[in-house]
């Protein structure tokens, strides 16, 4: 058995592994599907961003390591996998080998999971669908904290997984206009084709003074940036409507060039929101939090809310999920929305 591991020399690398005797309260896995989480693992993979730092939860901010961290070169490449259960372990209840589930991990095999950890399946749900999840918990996360009521015009920046997934929670949430922009065209074409109204390439067109004309110069009233890009935070601020919402749900790196926030940043008085679903306490905590984020995204797919399949695109080989990782997600993310793993026993 295999596993996709962060190699010694930087590079994805398909290692073998031994699994251990099933503990009381586990179940095992088979896997048949996987997928990565493109953009937070980049960030690891790239360099890992938290070996300075650490997040204090108490005080809820970034203090010095008294030691850096040593990188092991061991860490597991992949987000999420759906597979069927092949073994229980003592004491577990609600569970039946045979029983389609999905969960998290990296790309392997097998999975030795708690028996709680796993989201069952029903027959009607599709595995595009399930590693959807994590994805539609970021996007729900950024949608509420955007405020997005019926009626809005909502503009949706960065078409990965995330802001894919945004666009159409945004339409559900019975925004009357929904626009994407992102300079990728099938990603663009896959928000189209999923409900969005207008897409587009914010390298060749100037849609912040477009939407402006086709909204009688009022704006949009939120927008829901996905992208953890300077220059698509400068745009966004731009389309958007004096005392509109701007929820920055995409991860900042360091920023390495010019941004003009002064003339739309200052006069448009935009209400701006750090978006980050999994840190607690929410923003409309002690109602919602993040546990119930994840409940209602799973309920949500479940019930076919969501289009997914041409999300997860393309979709590849275990056997060589390696190379297909460093050339889809590493040297050419524009050839890939969110890649799928499919392994040999489906």
């Amino acid at each position: 058995m295999k596993q996709l591991l962060l190699g010694v020399n930087g590079k994805p690398v398909l290692e073998e592994y031994e699994d251990q005797p099933l503990q009381a309260g586990y179940v095992r896995v088979v896997s048949d599907y996987g997928a990565p989480k493109h953009g937070t693992e980049l960030h690891g993979y790239e360099k890992d961003p938290f070996a300075k730092v650490y997040y204090d939860e108490d005080t809820h901010i970034f203090r010095p390591r008294e030691k850096e961290l040593v990188y092991d070169g061991r860490s597991g490449l992949g987000n999420m996998w759906v597979g069927r259960i092949t073994e229980i372990g003592e004491g577990v209840e609600g569970l039946e080998t045979g029983q389609r589930v999905a969960g998290y991990g990296n790309l392997k095999n097998t999975h030795t999971v708690k028996a709680e950890d796993v989201l069952v399946m029903p027959e009607t749900m599709t595995w595009k669908e399930a590693v959807c999840y994590d994805p539609l918990q970021f996007a729900l996360g950024g949608i509420r904290d955007g405020h997005v009521r019926m009626g809005d015009k909502v503009l949706i920046s960065g078409l990965g997984a995330i802001g894919l997934m945004a666009a159409q929670a945004a339409k559900a949430a019975g925004a009357s206009l929904v626009v994407v922009s992102d300079p990728i065209e099938g990603r663009r074409q896959a928000a189209l084709e999923n409900g969005a109204d207008m897409a587009f390439d914010p390298t060749k067109e100037d849609f912040g003074l477009i939407l402006r004309d086709k909204t009688d110069g009022i704006g949009m009233d939120v927008v829901i940036e996905t992208s953890g890009n300077y220059k698509a935070v400068e745009q966004g601020i731009r389309a958007l409507a004096y005392g509109g919402n701007f929820a920055m749900v995409g991860w900042l790196g360091e920023c390495h060039i010019p941004i003009n926030l002064g003339y739309e940043g200052h006069f448009n008085q935009c209400h701006f929101y750090f978006s980050r679903a999994c840190s607690e306490p929410n923003n409309d905590y002690p109602r919602w939090s993040f546990d119930r984020i994840c409940k209602e995204a799973w309920n949500m797919l479940c019930k076919g809310m969501f289009s997914c399949e041409n999300i997860v695109a393309p979709v590849v080989e275990f056997d060589t999920c390696d190379e297909s990782y460093l050339h889809y997600i590493v040297e050419n993310p524009q050839e890939s929305v969110k890649m799928g793993v499919a392994f040999k026993n489906v």
